[in-house]
C-alpha cells in the first residue's frame, strides 16, 4: 500500500501542477486511481480525484489572487453560477449517457487546438474579445454552461475556460487561467460534494493525494506567473492534444 500511495502522490503532484496552468489534471488522477483500485466502484473513485482536486484548485486560487488582479466581474458571475450549472450537469447524467456527448467534444477540442495554433498571438496579451458589454451577464452564462458540462462529462473544462475567457473577454492566457481556476474550484467543489453525500471517497488515499496536489499547484501556478502566457498555449495545446488522442482512441474502440 505504502508504494501505491507514492505513486499515486507523484501522480497527483503532477496533475496540481498541470490543473493550475489550463486544467486536465484528471487526466492523469484517474487513469492511476482505476489502475491502483480496479476493483473499487467507479464513484467512489470519482469522488476521491475530486477531493484532491480541490485542495490543489484552491491553492492554485489563492496563489493567483495574490499576486495578480483576477477580473472579478467575469470570474465571479462565472464561478458562482458553474455551481448550479455542475449540480443540473450531474443529475443529468442519469438521463443521458455522457458518451453521447464524447464525439461532440471531439470536434471542439479540435477546434479549439487549431485556431490557438494557428494563432500564436491569441491570448499573449490582454485586448478587446467578442464581448464589449453585459460583460458579467456572459461570464455568468459561460460558467453556468461549462460548468453544466464540468458535472456531466468534464474532460476539457479548463482549457474550454481558458479558450473562453480569452475569446470572449480578451484576457491574457496567465489571467484566463487564474479566472479559470475559481470556476474549476466551484465545479469541482459541487462535484465533491454530491460525491460525499451519496457515494463517499476513500479518505486515506484521497488526503494524500490532496497534500500532493497542493505542492503541485504551487509550482504549476509559480511557473505561469514566471514564464506567462506564451507558457500556458504551450500547455493548452499539449493538454487539448491529450484529450483528442484520448477521446479518439475511446471512439475507435
Amino acid at each position: 500500500m505504502d508504494a501505491e500511495l507514492l505513486l499515486l502522490g507523484g501522480g497527483a503532484f503532477v496533475a496540481g501542477l498541470v490543473d493550475a496552468v489550463v486544467g486536465g489534471g484528471g487526466l492523469i488522477q484517474l487513469p492511476l486511481l482505476l489502475t491502483v483500485f480496479p476493483a473499487a466502484p467507479i464513484a467512489v473513485l470519482f469522488g476521491t480525484n475530486k477531493l484532491s482536486s480541490v485542495a490543489g484548485t484552491f491553492t492554485a486560487a489563492v496563489h493567483y489572487s495574490l499576486r495578480i488582479s483576477i477580473p472579478r466581474k467575469i470570474a465571479v458571475p462565472a464561478a458562482l453560477a458553474a455551481l448550479p450549472g455542475a449540480a443540473l450537469g450531474a443529475a443529468a447524467v442519469s438521463l443521458l449517457p455522457a458518451n453521447t456527448v464524447r464525439p461532440l467534444v471531439l470536434v471542439l477540442l479540435v477546434i479549439v487546438g487549431a485556431y490557438t495554433w494557428m494563432r500564436p498571438e491569441f491570448g499573449r496579451y490582454q485586448n478587446h474579445g467578442l464581448v464589449r458589454k453585459s460583460i458579467p451577464t456572459v461570464a455568468a452564462l459561460t460558467g453556468f454552461g461549462l460548468g453544466f458540462y464540468d458535472g456531466f462529462f468534464g474532460p476539457g473544462t479548463g482549457s474550454f475556460l481558458v479558450f473562453a475567457f480569452v475569446r470572449l473577454f480578451g484576457l491574457d492566457m496567465v489571467h484566463a487561467s487564474a479566472s479559470a481556476k475559481l470556476v474549476n474550484l466551484a465545479t469541482n467543489f459541487a462535484a465533491l460534494a454530491f460525491f460525499l453525500l451519496h457515494q463517499g471517497v476513500m479518505w486515506k488515499v484521497g488526503l494524500v493525494m490532496a497534500v500532493a496536489n497542493v505542492f503541485g499547484a504551487q509550482l504549476g501556478s509559480h511557473l505561469t506567473l514566471k514564464h506567462g502566457s506564451g507558457f500556458v498555449r504551450w500547455m493548452l495545446l499539449a493538454i487539448v492534444l491529450l484529450l483528442v488522442v484520448k477521446l479518439g482512441w475511446d471512439l475507435a474502440r
